[in-house]
């Protein structure tokens, strides 16, 4: 062998130790693994197939996404936008809020449930928990930085290594661990405590008035809104006026199709009280609102909804009805769970 070709092979023969070294790595199978289990009458999970779910991951997870130092200047962590108390969505705005004080187009939606999505996002554009959380890293208006900075910063605080080892088996903090283990954490917050549930499961029942909102329901909203999660993870027109000022196109800005044009995704009717502002940018803070675009502000078009054709008419006795079923939705558990809570 020449010692060209010696040095070639020396030089490739590293390159894949360096490889099998880092997948080794990440495929360290220390920890206590952890299992979420489906809730009663919840269909099989979607997510989460990456890597095995363990308590040391879910617990660095948790701390970093509470962390500042994941934005450009400190001052914006995921928590600051998904917060407990309006069921990891933002209670206090009607599009989400990033540093220097930019908002985006789109109102930060809830963090719950996630196992049982296919993609995420108000336009479906990530498959991934991952994919979802560096696409915010790395946005100039959210967190203003990048996911590569952000674990440079991580290194730089000389703090977090101690909880990567336990996680993933060394003080190695890389972009890949630092999204997997944000993903782990979001994907422990499961929501499923909610009257409607024990009422399912046979623990109670509901009042006259429940009753008649669930029966409602069933008539003029289940179609889209599918129990036990209360979405169907597809994307409609449901007939809302472009916002001008923003002119969201939703998932069409993904496929580029004109029939995707004022699509959104359907989201999930739990936890209502909690997580408005209502709709993809925020538009409606209350239920009268809402009532309201389906009784009489449906805008036609040729993508809206073939079940708006005729919006859905709601009379004053059922409207009140609907919304005493909608609170039995309601996981007051969730919004408190110390699970969830920053840790100092």
């Amino acid at each position: 062998m020449s010692k060209q070709n010696t040095i070639l092979f020396l030089v490739v023969a590293f390159a894949m130790a360096m490889v099998t070294d880092a997948c080794r790595k990440d495929d360290y199978k220390g920890g206590t693994v952890v299992t979420i289990p489906n809730p009663p009458g919840f269909p099989a999970q979607v997510q989460f197939t990456t890597t095995p779910l363990t308590r040391e991951r879910i617990e660095l997870g948790r701390r970093l996404f509470y962390e500042g130092a994941l934005s450009a200047d400190g001052s914006i962590s995921c928590g600051s936008c998904h917060q407990q108390v309006a069921t990891f969505g933002t209670y206090d705005h009607d599009l989400s809020h990033g540093i220097n004080g930019a908002h985006s187009n789109r109102n930060a939606p809830p963090l719950f449930n996630l196992l049982w999505r296919t993609s995420f996002g108000w336009d479906g554009r990530y498959n991934r928990m991952e994919d979802m959380i560096e696409a915010h890293l790395n946005s100039h208006i959210d967190m203003g930085g990048s996911a590569q900075h952000a674990h440079l910063k991580l290194e730089a605080l000389n703090k977090y290594q101690p909880y990567f080892k336990a996680a993933y088996g060394s003080n190695d903090i890389t972009k890949e661990r630092l999204l997997n283990a944000l993903a782990t954490f979001t994907a422990t917050m499961v929501s499923a405590a909610t009257k409607y549930d024990s009422v399912k499961q046979g623990l109670t029942t509901y009042t006259f008035l429940e009753q008649t909102g669930y029966t409602v329901f069933q008539n003029k909203c289940s179609s889209c809104h599918k129990e036990p999660l209360f979405a169907d993870d597809s994307f409609r027109n449901i007939g809302l006026p472009i916002n001008t000022a923003i002119n969201d196109k939703g998932r069409m800005d993904v496929t580029g199709k004109r029939e995707d044009s004022l699509k959104f995704r359907v989201p999930s009717l739990r936890n209502l009280f909690y997580s408005y502002p209502f709709m993809h940018d925020g538009r409606f803070v209350a239920f009268s609102q809402v009532f309201d675009h389906y009784n009489s502000g449906v805008q036609q078009s040729f993508t809206l909804d073939a079940s708006l054709k005729n919006g859905i008419p709601l009379s004053a006795a059922e409207q009140n009805a609907l919304i005493v079923f909608l609170r039995t939705l309601t996981d007051e558990k969730f919004v408190r769970d110390g699970r969830y809570w920053k840790i100092d």
